[in-house]
């Protein structure tokens, strides 16, 4: 059943009704053709989510009444923080694509010293507004109950500051010979760092990885530097692995 994200202004509680508009309504209306009568399922990504009928379409907008209140139960009990460095091309939206499906709460996109891609800064909005929308997209198809927010680009300074909002971070450094993720996802469970609400942060470096230095300050900073494995994975890969082994490890994936 189709799914769509909906501002909480678009959910009319008087009316118990909701209006799906712009983009949804044109995809809706146009591209899957629906008509009066059908069902599908609307949330506003926060508190809410319903069965609706629709009652009119429109190119532009499209009404419905809400049929039935919907539990809210997709969400991965932990909130992953994807930090990913700037990769090139269109990896980036891979990344927040896949990491959706998968169950990321959060994209958290940022510069390093081996990034390889040009910044714009100027781009930046543009650019952020393409990626949630992506993100919107994924969450959807996903039958997510939230959207995650893709944030703004940050320095590798900021990055540090904002790492410390997070209960628990790593930082995946393809030289760590010492801890390996699983262990360290362990030990974090033993330690009660990843019960339900807790927000853990991934950090994946860019296509020549982190530099020493950078190890060293993100350890500094309070991350945790773990192994992937033995094989050298691509950075549009690496993030994928971590999401899904802490996932499968605490239960989300059948582990």
């Amino acid at each position: 059943m189709q799914r769509y994200f909906l501002p909480p202004e678009q959910f009319h509680q008087t009316t118990q009704t909701v209006t799906i508009e712009g983009d949804d309504a044109h995809h809706l209306a146009r591209v899957m053709r629906a008509e009066v009568g059908d069902k599908v399922i609307c949330s506003n990504g926060i508190d809410r989510e319903v069965l609706v009928r629709l009652t009119e379409l429109d190119k532009g907008c499209v009404t419905a009444e809400i049929v039935e209140e919907l539990s809210m139960d997709a969400e991965a009990a932990v909130q992953v923080w994807i930090a990913q460095s700037l990769p090139k091309g269109d990896k980036m939206e891979t990344i927040i694509q896949k990491g959706t499906e998968i169950g990321a709460a959060r994209f958290l996109p940022f510069l390093s010293e081996r990034t390889i891609v040009q910044y714009d800064a100027k781009k930046e909005a543009k650019r952020t507004e393409r990626w949630q929308k992506i993100a919107k997209e994924a969450a959807e198809q996903a039958h997510r109950n939230r959207v995650p927010q893709v944030e703004s680009v940050y320095t590798w300074k900021q990055l540090m500051q904002r790492a410390k909002e997070a209960d628990i971070a790593w930082i995946c450094y393809e030289k760590e010979d010492g801890q390996q993720l699983k262990p360290a996802i362990q030990q974090a469970q033993a330690a009660g760092q990843l019960t339900a609400g807790k927000q853990v942060l991934i950090a994946v470096g860019p296509e020549g990885g982190f530099t020493e230095q950078e190890i060293a300050q993100a350890e500094a900073a309070g991350f945790r530097s773990v192994s992937l494995g033995a094989r050298i994975l691509r950075t549009e890969t690496a993030a994928m692995v971590g999401l899904t082994c802490l996932f499968y490890e605490t239960g989300e994936m059948g582990g």
